[in-house]
C-alpha cells in the first residue's frame, strides 16, 4: 500500500489529467421546472464545503482526494498517517503550489503535517468548520470516527466482500474471477475474503480452486463441509480448518475463507451475517438466480460474473474515489466527484405571497 514507484506516480498523474478533463459538476441544474402558481423551481449541484479526511498508507490517496474535492469545489483537510507522512508532505506540497500557480489560495487543500494522534479528536470536533469526514483506513480507524465525529461521516467502506459459487456457474469463469478478486491486489477493501460455493459444485470446484491458490500462496480457510472435500489437500495446498472469526473478516492479506452452502437462501444468510453492505458477487449462469441475487443483497455494489475488485471510482468511470461507502445515507458505492456535492434549490418569483 505505500510503494510509490515510476509506474505509481504516473497512475496518480493520470488520473489526476482525467478528473480534471470531467465537465465541472458545480452548478449543474439538476431539475428545472414551472411550479402552478408561476414559481421558477431549479434544482442546482452546489459543493458540500469543507471535506476532512483520515487516511492510513497509501500516498495515491493524497493526489486522488485532493483532485476530487477541487475539481468538485470543495475545500480539503488531509491527516495521512505516520507511515508515509515524508512523501504525503512531499504529495501535498506538490498540489498547493499546483493551485497557487493557478490563482487558487493554497490553502483550500490544508494538510496536516504533525503525526500527533490528538490532532485527529481535534478534527472529529471541528464541525464548525469541516462538513464531512471521511476515514480512509482500518476497522478501527473507521469505528473510531464513527464514534467520536461531531459532523456527518462516512462511516462505511470496511470490505468484507464475498462471491457466491451457484449451482449454474461455468466452473472455469469462476475459478478466474475469484482468483482475481483475492489475487490481483490482496491489501484492498474490494479484495475477495470469503468464498461461499454451492454444495452440488463444491466436489468439482473447491479442489482446483485450493490448487490455484496454492500457485499464488493464498491460504485457505475452509469450514467443516470444505474441509471434509478438501482434506486431501490439507496443508500441502495451504488449506486449514476456519475459526469462526475466519468468517466476517477483512484479511487485507492472502487469506480467503470457503463455506459451502445449501443454497442461493444459505449464500443470503451468510452475507447478511457477515457482510459489511460492500462488495458481494455471484457466479452463475443461470439468469433467473443472477437477477435474485443483485436485487436481493444489499450492498453498495452487486457484481455477477465479474470480479469485486471492479468496485472501484476509476473503474466505474469516476476518475477516483474519496471513498467507497457502505452508507445509505448521503452516497453509497464509490464516491466520485458527484457524490462529494450537495444540491440546493433556486426559487425565482415575480411578487408571488403564500394564501
Amino acid at each position: 500500500r505505500m510503494t510509490l514507484n515510476e509506474a505509481r506516480v504516473k497512475d496518480m498523474a493520470d488520473a489526476a489529467r482525467n478528473i480534471a478533463s470531467f465537465d465541472d459538476p458545480i452548478g449543474e441544474i439538476l431539475e428545472h421546472r414551472e411550479l402552478p402558481n408561476g414559481l421558477d423551481l431549479e434544482q442546482v449541484r452546489v459543493p458540500l464545503g469543507v471535506i476532512g479526511v483520515i487516511y492510513e498508507s497509501r500516498p495515491n490517496v493524497t493526489i486522488d482526494i485532493a483532485t476530487l474535492c477541487l475539481k468538485s469545489g470543495n475545500g480539503v483537510v488531509l491527516r495521512g498517517g505516520k507511515e508515509c507522512i515524508i512523501t504525503n508532505t512531499v504529495l501535498a506540497g506538490i498540489v498547493k503550489d499546483a493551485i497557487e500557480s493557478a490563482g487558487i489560495p493554497r490553502d483550500v487543500v490544508l494538510f496536516i503535517e504533525s503525526t500527533d494522534r490528538a490532532l485527529v479528536g481535534e478534527m472529529l470536533e471541528m464541525d464548525d468548520v469541516i462538513d464531512l469526514m471521511i476515514p480512509r483506513g482500518s476497522a478501527d480507524l473507521v469505528n473510531f470516527v464513527g464514534q467520536n465525529a461531531k459532523m456527518p461521516a462516512i462511516t462505511g467502506g470496511v470490505g468484507v466482500s464475498h462471491t457466491y459459487v451457484d449451482a449454474s456457474a461455468d466452473l472455469k469463469k469462476a475459478l478466474a474471477i475469484v482468483v482475481n478478486a483475492k489475487v490481483q491486489r490482496p491489501t484492498v477493501c474490494n479484495a475477495l475474503d470469503t468464498v461461499l460455493v454451492h454444495q452440488g459444485v463444491a466436489r468439482d470446484f473447491l479442489p482446483r480452486l485450493a490448487t490455484e491458490f496454492r500457485v499464488h500462496d493464498v491460504e485457505l480457510r475452509a469450514d467443516g463441509r470444505a474441509m471434509s472435500v478438501l482434506g486431501a489437500l490439507a496443508g500441502g495446498a495451504h488449506v486449514s480448518p476456519a475459526k469462526s472469526d475466519d468468517f466476517g473478516t477483512e484479511f487485507l492479506a492472502l487469506i480467503a475463507s470457503v463455506k459451502i452452502v445449501d443454497s442461493i437462501d444459505d449464500a443470503f444468510d451468510h452475507i447478511v451475517e457477515y457482510g459489511s453492505r460492500h462488495s458481494e458477487a455471484i457466479v452463475a449462469e443461470d439468469a433467473e438466480t443472477v437477477e435474485r441475487f443483485l436485487n436481493e443483497v444489499d450492498a453498495g455494489v452487486v457484481l455477477a460474473n465479474t470480479s469485486t475488485r471492479f468496485n472501484d471510482g476509476a473503474e466505474f468511470g469516476l476518475g477516483a474515489e474519496v471513498a467507497i461507502s457502505t452508507n445509505k445515507l448521503h452516497a453509497r458505492g464509490p464516491m466520485g466527484l458527484k457524490e462529494i456535492t450537495s444540491y440546493k434549490w433556486k426559487v425565482r418569483g415575480q411578487g408571488q405571497i403564500r394564501q
